[in-house]
């Protein structure tokens, strides 16, 4: 894949991104699965190109997604989940998430979000991140444009040194969206059922009903959801700066999408998003434009196990020093 240096900002880097040598010519025949049970060609307007590998139910992209999500066909795609860059200076290795201003950022998530809007099918669903910061711009822009179904907050614990100065931060945004107010959309509350502490734990009776009768046990979550953040000795952790946790993920499937439908995660990363939709069942579509990151997604994907000439496993390496453990001076 061409490479750029990695302090330029990210505006420039999507712009001028290209991928010189083909993902499919370094993969080995029997590695790759022609038995699909998934047509995933159907889904591109040129057909599947050689930067998207593919096994029956799974593709990893090496690319630009704007590029990529361009080529897609309009309304085939039921479930989005764009954890985009947040444009805070996080080092990805061959490239920084810094844009000049923070309104190039913005009209930059206007026009990813439009493309995604685009292929996102009428009764589907797109839940976007970004930092807490940015957030109400993107808030703003899909109330006008779109339908903002809930405002969610991921929040978790901290295990480093907080600030003396001012409050620490321990939630992220999550906006999730369809494409207007009329839209019917997949919402299988039944699948995400978590505890009610009111009847589970306290076992109290509400003595309002005729007969009384006990309080439910379980019940739809709230729009707080409490998560860790992915630590080093979690059998999930990867080698990425920004790892959502595969619970996070899996509600947001479960709820916004049935067995057998389609998610696309622009941004993939990690690729958790991909590796938890197989897991569940779904077809997976994951895209990236960092070829570590890349290869990371056809291993959790296990589309395949090598990958120009390497056998691809897992590595554990922590994603920043350990200073945490010391007062910063």
């Amino acid at each position: 894949m061409a490479n750029t240096t990695a302090q330029m900002s990210l505006d420039g880097f999507y712009e001028s991104q290209r991928i010189d040598d083909t993902a499919a010519a370094y993969l080995p025949p029997a590695q790759i699965d022609q038995s699909a049970a998934f047509d995933f060609a159907q889904l591109f307007n040129d057909g599947v190109g050689a930067v998207e590998v593919h096994s029956r139910d799974s593709m990893a992209i090496l690319g630009n997604s704007l590029a990529v999500m361009k080529r897609i066909k309009s309304k085939s795609i039921h479930l989005i989940f764009a954890d985009a860059p947040y444009n805070i200076g996080k080092d990805f290795g061959n490239n920084r998430d810094q844009w000049a201003t923070v309104s190039a950022y913005i009209d930059w998530c206007k026009t990813w979000m439009d493309e995604c809007m685009r292929i996102l099918s009428d009764t589907g669903t797109m839940y976007l991140m970004t930092a807490t910061q940015h957030m109400p711009y993107l808030d703003v822009y899909a109330s006008e444009k779109y339908h903002v179904l809930c405002r969610i907050i991921w929040s978790y614990d901290s295990s480093g040194v907080q600030s003396k100065k001012i409050y620490g931060s321990l939630y992220e945004p999550i906006l999730m969206i369809n494409k207007n107010e009329k839209s019917a959309y997949t919402f299988n509350y039944q699948d995400i059922l978590v505890e009610a502490k009111t009847g589970a734990k306290r076992k109290l009776i509400d003595y309002r009903k005729n007969p009384p009768q006990p309080y439910h046990t379980e019940k739809v979550p709230g729009n707080v959801w409490d998560f860790s953040r992915v630590r080093f000795k979690m059998g999930e952790y990867e080698n990425h700066p920004t790892q959502k946790p595969e619970a996070l993920l899996e509600r947001i499937i479960r709820a916004s999408t049935n067995v057998g439908e389609i998610v696309l995660d622009p941004f993939s990363g990690s690729f958790t998003t991909s590796a938890v939709a197989l897991r569940l069942g779904r077809i997976s579509i994951g895209i990236d434009l960092n070829e570590e990151y890349f290869e990371m997604g056809l291993r959790r994907t296990g589309i395949t196990t090598l990958y120009k000439g390497k056998l691809l496993k897992k590595e554990k390496i922590r994603k920043t020093k350990a200073s945490s453990k010391y007062v910063r001076r």
